[in-house]
């Protein structure tokens, strides 16, 4: 072209809004397209060194195009059984279904020909497991802290509006983002019950976290199986090792079966309390999560309930809802951004934002996260000495209870 023709195109393209940008780089620029070819992008995402594996996936860092970092959750398709597809897909729909601050939230579903990415939240801080066997045991108040996330997140999850298991809890799978935010994460095993007393029969999870019910091969309940495994991560946070330990299975099965484990003496004893509450080989007599909640050791922290995320379809409803007058200001905020990077009335018409493979719908769900962060939901829980809140006292109530099973063995 002659330097006329050059200019004209120019200046075209600074016209151009960031998603258009984007768009014209994807379908012309040789650099992008080869990135697109060789793996090093997908769709909105520039993919960058792995930060962690599982058995039929990779973890990637990547940072999406036009908003943030993200996890990219890799699985080559051409390696996944029947099985292992009916655990994704039940993966991808426990994701889709929770919005919590301390579950890892699922951004956007991308797939190729050959792979599936799931466009995650990037915590950046590593995980509970790496954390203790580099640095040892947590503080006892770093240890309140932490664990009265993973019991925020656990508590949501067993809602009836959610009732979803996950089955596969350890320390592996608490990570931290860099402020110490507790992210509950991998869903692969998890599961989703129309109510807490359907019995489950599948073995999932880790054996040094697995209930006794577990190995005795018998039926059990979902929320007393994730319940255990608390206990186990909790053991692990106050004292560096873990409850049960056996050179193999077998000794190990055992061990778990006759609840064989002891807690140091120097373990504060309303934490050494809390352990033997949960760590009991009968399911029914495991402490609830409201008994966690009321027992002496946490009564000091001051957890962040306050902060509800908005559902997506309000949101969505409000985004779209341009003459609306009473505009909520972190609705205004997504709107706002998704105007700026280019998106327009249309685009969000078009899609729903409930579809998570449309990249529309991982950029909104990235700008709601980050609007969240803002109001803080990513608010660490705070230790408040021995203040009492009246409004908790009502829970240890529960401590003393006996919680028996509904669910009755057919001989």
């Amino acid at each position: 072209t002659d330097s006329s023709e050059a200019g004209a195109e120019d200046g075209e393209a600074d016209n151009l809004t960031p998603l258009e940008k984007l768009t014209r780089d994807m379908c012309k620029d040789e650099k992008t397209m080869k990135e697109l070819i060789i793996g090093r992008r997908v769709g909105f995402y520039k993919v960058r060194g792995e930060i962690g594996h599982g058995t039929f996936s990779r973890v990637k860092l990547a940072f999406h195009a036009l908003t943030r970092k993200v996890a990219l959750k890799i699985l080559d398709k051409t390696r996944l059984d029947a099985e292992a597809q009916r655990l994704l897909s039940r993966e991808i729909s426990s994701m889709e279904a929770m919005q919590h601050p301390n579950v890892v939230r699922l951004y956007e579903v991308v797939e190729t020909p050959r792979r599936l990415h799931l466009v995650l939240e990037y915590a950046g801080g590593g995980d509970l497991h790496s954390r203790i066997c580099n640095e040892r045991k947590l503080s006892d108040n770093d240890s309140k802290i932490a664990f009265a996330q993973i019991l925020s997140a656990i508590k949501y999850m067993l809602q009836h509006s959610v009732n979803i298991i996950h089955r596969d809890l350890k320390a592996e799978n608490v990570l931290f983002t860099t402020d110490s935010c507790v992210k509950v994460a991998d869903f692969g095993f998890s599961t989703q019950v129309s109510n807490h007393n359907i019995a489950l029969d599948t073995f999932c999870g880790s054996p040094p976290y697995a209930a006794p019910e577990l190995f005795r091969d018998e039926c059990y309940l979902g929320p007393q199986v994730d319940v255990w495994a608390m206990g186990v991560v909790l053991f692990f946070m106050v004292t560096g090792s873990m409850p049960f330990r056996a050179e193999t299975m077998g000794k190990l099965r055992r061990c778990i079966i006759e609840c064989n484990y002891t807690v140091p003496p120097w373990v504060p004893g309303p934490c050494q309390r809390l352990i033997k509450g949960i760590l009991k080989p009968d399911p029914s007599e495991r402490y609830a999560i409201d008994q966690m909640l009321g027992c002496d050791w946490l009564l000091p922290v001051e957890f962040p309930w306050s902060f509800l995320p908005c559902e997506s379809t309000n949101t969505l409803r409000s985004l779209m809802d341009f003459e609306s007058s009473s505009l909520e200001e972190e609705v205004e905020e997504i709107r706002s951004s998704l105007e700026n990077l280019g998106f327009t009335t249309e685009h969000l018409q078009n899609n729903q934002l409930k579809d998570s493979r449309s990249p529309v719908t991982g950029v909104y769900r990235i700008l709601l996260h980050q609007a969240e962060k803002k109001r803080g939901c990513d608010s660490l829980p705070v230790v408040r000495g021995m203040m009492r809140d009246p409004k908790r006292e009502g829970l240890r109530a529960y401590r003393g209870l006996r919680h028996t099973s509904k669910f009755c063995v057919l001989s």
